[in-house]
């Protein structure tokens, strides 16, 4: 749903956006998630890793979410293959990221392995925003370019200082990643369903939290849209006659909302009232009593 929502925009925005406009979007989104590398550096240095696991990760798998689960089951004294497993399956969206970039993009055949490597929740995210192609090759490069050199460099950093700030959870920067993700996908939850999915997976995340184990209540929040979408098909019905979405159309559209009531055989049923009706050359108003006296008279009379 989020997805068709980000191709109605595409569909519907401006052409002819200037590339200075793109540019700074990328970059706004390039550095505001990059400087969250930190918070990774000196997370996954607390938790054990090396200097060199800490850059090694970042530089090869550039996904921040899995990342940040990989070395939190590390500290949590995790089986390193269950939580490479789990950062894994974490990973796997940015997949079905790629199938819909890859269609939007259309890069050369020689570029898409390399730019697979930048196919992440932020570089779709802005690339799907942009009014047309070029626009969207120009965010997709922009935000991946700065997002990757700068989650690295502080990376770097933030593994250097991780002895110098001391407790890492007392400063909350575990926290960071998830924090800047979710400010990423709130402007995007734009529809009843969409707000409902949201609303039902912080409400079983949240609920599972206490009595499962680490990790596994994500996977019991994944459960909230096929819920929230079978509620709303039997609030539907059959016929799908009492969809919010269909309902808003019509109470926007006049004419949509005839057409819904009078059923496509009836040729008047979906006219505003009021629009006027050409018949035999004369019109006459919708909006005119049916049952007046001049309803039945004939015209020739009005001609003596």
């Amino acid at each position: 749903m989020a997805e068709q929502t980000a191709l109605a925009d595409i569909r519907a925005g401006d052409p002819d956006k200037p590339d200075s406009a793109v540019v700074r979007d990328a970059l706004g989104v390039g550095v505001a998630v990059g400087l969250s590398g930190f918070a990774f550096g000196v997370t996954s240095a607390g938790g054990g890793l090396t200097l060199a696991q800490t850059c090694v990760l970042s530089l090869l798998v550039f996904t921040g979410a899995s990342q940040f689960a990989l070395v939190g089951a590390l500290a949590a004294g995790g089986n390193p293959f269950t939580a490479a497993a789990g950062a894994f399956f974490l990973g796997v969206r940015n997949a079905f990221y790629g199938l819909r970039l890859s269609q939007l993009l259309a890069l050369p055949r020689a570029v898409r392995p390399f730019a697979a490597q930048w196919v992440i929740d932020e570089t779709a995210a802005v690339a799907l925003a942009q009014p047309g192609r070029r626009a969207a090759r120009l965010g997709f490069t922009v935000t991946g370019l700065s997002l990757y050199l700068l989650w690295n460099l502080t990376t770097l950093l933030g593994a250097l200082g991780a002895e110098a700030i001391g407790d890492t959870d007392a400063w909350g920067l575990d926290a960071a990643g998830p924090a800047v993700f979710l400010a990423l996908l709130a402007p995007m939850l734009r529809t009843t369903t969409e707000r409902g999915v949201a609303a039902l997976a912080v409400v079983l995340g949240l609920g599972m939290l206490p009595v499962l184990p680490a990790g596994v209540p994500v996977l019991v929040a994944a459960l909230a849209a096929p819920a929230v979408l079978w509620a709303q098909g039997r609030r539907r019905g059959p016929g799908g006659a009492d969809s919010p979405e269909r309902a808003d159309a019509t109470e926007k559209h006049p004419r949509a909302r005839g057409a819904v009531q009078g059923g496509a055989g009836d040729g008047d049923a979906g006219r505003e009232a009021g629009e006027p009706v050409r018949l035999g050359g004369a019109e006459r108003d919708q909006g005119t009593d049916a049952g007046s006296d001049d309803a039945g008279r004939d015209p020739r009379e009005e001609n003596r």
